[in-house]
């Protein structure tokens, strides 16, 4: 298998379209391809998004881990949608292009999944350039996982830091599973139930009569019910594709009444019902304007004559107190000058003086001539007219106003609808024909639901029966009748399964040898001199060092650890044979530099056909890039970068230095 191309369409942090050329290139080495694909980028750049886009390509919903509900899956999906600065698409897709061969024959597939915000993923595999267009998306992605499947996945496609948990697992169950897989064991075991199912088939030879009568009854009744079920699943087939048909039926049909002015036909009624409606609003409006016109919004036309109107009235009214006031005073200055003559005799001075200061008062006087002459109370209600109605009067007028304006251009606009759409009885024809169109469909749907649910229940028929059968072969079950072909099968089914021991047992010992020999390539001259002995029925591996004592594998260091797992994976895959595509993620991040060296001259070169390697510029250096048994082994390689401002992230081909490089030999 090779992995040759891969576009992503606005996923996790790549916004837009990029499509990555993964396919091993030839250019370093005349007769094979150099199997090393690089990608550098910093962290939160996207190294993870190029793993996980193949993972959730292949697998979807397992991707995520099992046992994952419809919903939980669908925010997972939600989560991948690029989310960047100005992005309003809410679909995101991904398309992985890669070769796998099947029986000896090389094709080409093309996986595209593509989703919206919300909404189920959609599915497409296309083989050599034609879509697999009979099957469903589960069909196509139960095909996607027996090409590759997701036991095997999790050992070729991994994370640095997380594969070490391969170290941890005591319970030898990844292991189990990755061993039988590879290693073919898991189709002996398929071929031991197939002959098991061949056996029980003929083990009522040998029954009682009556009970051989009565399994042959069940068995007649059970294919009846199954043969009627696949009847009346064609059936349903039928009725579906009728159902498919009506509706594009319906589809032409609406076209037709469309063309027609159906669109317009069909709302008139509602149409002429709004525009009754704003007829009687725009008469409501009306009666409000002419109300405000007779109130008091007049006095909100003139505000400066009115202003003027104010300032006069009261000056009037100041001057009318003040006038008020010195007549008071002139009565009383007059019993004042009384008084004084009479107590004083000579006040002949003193009346003076008053008369004097009297009169320089009212000099000072403003004189404002009295031209209305209004009450107090009225004043009050002018005032109250001016300042506080005649605003609100106003207020309610433009409002009123600019919404008779808003229906008048309704009312009009609706007109021209009502006008445009042609009368009820001119369409007829069209709307009969869509009518009776939709009557056929209805039927189609009842009919394809009530074949439909005849079908499952002859299908839930035909397994009860199969069940009252199995339950009369366990209850009755006696040997095996002598014939040369049931001898056979049974002889085979218990030589396979010496052969699947036998076969475990040697391959495992394969394992153990493949496992010592990686091991020892990858680590230092100081680690632990340790071989394996992996036991064929729990699949536990147990670690030896060099005086044979068992070690536990939890005192391993995290580097130690990490090494153990590739160990282990690589091991796997030459034992196996298969080739398959390696996606590391972090390769080096819990390692030293002397397990950081042996992994770049001794494992990344030499683990597969294809590499792809997603690292930080702090695990694959500059130092370990321009290494000579690591450098001759890059096909390619690209740089994520990251942009800030628009929190998306781009591939520019070529590696950190390699970039820097090429930039200095231009300016040179």
């Amino acid at each position: 298998m090779i992995i040759k191309n891969l576009i992503v369409n606005n996923f996790r942090v790549f916004r837009g379209v990029h499509e990555i050329d993964l396919a091993p290139r030839t250019e370093k080495k005349a007769n094979s391809a150099s199997p090393i694909i690089l990608f550098g980028g910093l962290n939160g750049a996207g190294k993870t998004s190029i793993l996980s886009a193949v993972r959730v390509a292949l697998y979807g919903r397992i991707a995520f881990g099992r046992g994952l509900s419809t919903p939980e899956y669908q925010k997972e999906l939600d989560a991948l949608i690029h989310n960047g600065v100005g992005i309003s698409d809410k679909k995101s897709s991904i398309e992985l292009v890669f070769t796998h061969s099947h029986n000896g024959i090389e094709s080409e597939y093309k996986v595209t999944r593509a989703w919206e915000r919300g909404k189920r993923d959609k599915l497409t595999l296309k083989q050599n350039d034609a879509e697999l267009t009979q099957l469903s998306y589960d069909q196509c992605q139960s095909f996607l996982t027996e090409l590759i499947p997701t036991g095997i996945a999790d050992l070729f496609f991994f994370d640095g830091e997380k594969i070490a948990d391969l170290a941890e697992d005591e319970s030898g169950q990844v292991l189990q599973t990755a061993v039988r897989r590879l290693l073919g064991i898991d189709i002996v075991e398929r071929l031991r139930n197939d002959l098991a199912i061949y056996l029980k088939r003929h083990d009522a030879a040998a029954m009682p009569a009556n009970i051989r009568i009565q399994i042959e009854k069940l068995d007649k009744a059970r294919l009846d019910a199954e043969h009627e079920a696949i009847a009346l699943t064609n059936e349903a087939s039928l009725s579906r594709a009728k159902i498919d048909l009506v509706a594009k039926e319906i589809d032409n049909a609406e076209i037709e009444l469309s063309s027609r002015g159906g669109a317009w036909a069909s709302s008139r009624e509602q149409e002429k019902v709004k525009q009754l409606t704003l007829d009687a609003e725009r008469k409501e409006l009306e009666k409000l304007l002419r109300s405000e016109i007779e109130g008091d919004l007049p006095f909100s036309f003139a505000p400066n004559t009115l202003k003027k109107l104010l300032t006069q009235l009261s000056e009037e009214k100041a001057a009318k107190q003040t006038n008020s006031f010195n007549k008071e005073l002139t009565v009383f200055m007059t019993e004042l000058s009384w008084k004084l003559t009479a107590e004083l005799g000579d006040a002949t001075a003193a009346i003076k003086a008053i008369e004097n200061s009297l009169g320089e008062r009212e000099s000072n006087q403003k004189n404002t001539e009295i031209k209305l002459d209004i009450s107090d109370r009225e004043l009050s209600l002018i005032e109250s007219k001016i300042n506080v109605q005649s605003p609100a009067s106003f207020k309610r007028f433009d409002n009123a106003r600019t919404r008779l304006s808003e229906v008048e251009e309704l009312i009009a606009a609706l007109s021209v609808n009502i006008a445009r759409a042609p009368e009820q009885e001119q369409l007829e024809t069209q709307l009969n024909n869509v009518k009776a169109l939709t009557t056929k469909r209805t039927k189609a749907i009842l009919e394809h639901k009530e074949k439909t649910e005849a079908a499952k229940k002859q299908y839930r028929e035909a397994i009860d029966l199969a069940r009252k059968i199995q339950k009369l072969h366990d209850k009755h079950k006696v040997a095996f009748n002598a014939e040369t072909s049931l001898v056979n099968a049974q002889n085979a089914h218990i030589m396979l399964s010496d052969f699947s021991e036998q076969l475990t047992a040697v391959r495992v010992k394969q394992l153990e040898t493949e496992f010592i020999k990686s091991y020892q390539k990858l680590a230092r001259k100081d680690d632990l001199k340790l071989s394996a002995r992996i036991n064929t029925t729990t699949f536990d591996v147990e670690l030896i060092d060099d005086k044979e004592h068992a070690i536990s594998r939890k005192a391993l260091s995290a580097g130690e650890k990490q090494i153990y797992a590739i160990a282990i994976l690589e091991a796997l895959g030459k034992t196996s044979g298969k080739k398959l595509p390696i996606i590391i993620d972090t390769p080096l991040g819990r390692l030293d530099s002397k397990h950081r060296d042996k992994l770049i001259e001794h494992y990344f070169p030499e683990a597969s056909h294809q590499v792809i390697i997603l690292s930080t510029d702090t695990e694959i250096d500059e130092s370990y890039f321009n290494n000579k048994c690591f450098k001759d082994e890059i096909s390619h390689a690209f740089e994520i970068q990251f942009d800030g401002a628009t929190k998306s992230s781009s591939l520019k081909e070529g590696y950190f230095w390699e970039q820097n490089s090429k930039a200095t030999l231009e300016v040179n």
